[in-house]
């Protein structure tokens, strides 16, 4: 079998949805999506050895910092579903960036919406030739109160 030195659309956004996570190599990192093997592999290759896709990340326990999700060629109804189901592998402050299809921007709105029912704050986004993706932050639910 010979590798193809073409840069597949997966290679493509690993880049830009590192970027904007903000993730360094220490960082713990989850994968999701039809090709989240792929990007594991990749972010492998590249230094963030502390990478799982979602097919051998464990149970959730909060243990994720950062959740790259590639959701391109996918329905938004199970996005919703696998939101729901990540939300408990991330940690407190914990870190998810959505990479979809190129969208309406009604789509886009639906998008924020939906991250920020589920008790996060968005705070980037990025369009980029083969989709766009949004960056949200948990919302700290009990914040560290001060001694008195």
């Amino acid at each position: 079998m010979t590798l193809s030195r073409t840069t597949p659309a997966g290679d493509r956004i690993v880049e830009p949805m590192v970027a904007l996570a903000g993730c360094s190599k220490q960082h713990r990192i989850v994968v999701a999506g039809a090709r989240g093997v792929e990007l594991m592999l990749e972010l492998q290759r590249r230094g963030y050895v502390r990478t799982a896709a979602t097919a051998n990340c464990g149970h959730p326990a909060g243990q994720y910092d950062v959740a790259l999700v590639d959701w391109r060629r996918r329905t938004f109804k199970t996005l919703e579903v696998a939101l729901d189901w990540l939300v408990d592998f991330l940690s407190p402050s914990g870190l998810v960036v959505v990479w979809v299809d190129p969208q309406k921007a009604v789509a886009n709105e639906a998008l924020r919406l939906s991250l920020e029912q589920r008790g996060f704050v968005i705070e980037g986004g990025i369009v980029h030739d083969c989709g766009c993706a949004v960056s949200a932050r948990r919302r700290q639910v009990n914040p560290v109160r001060k001694a008195a």
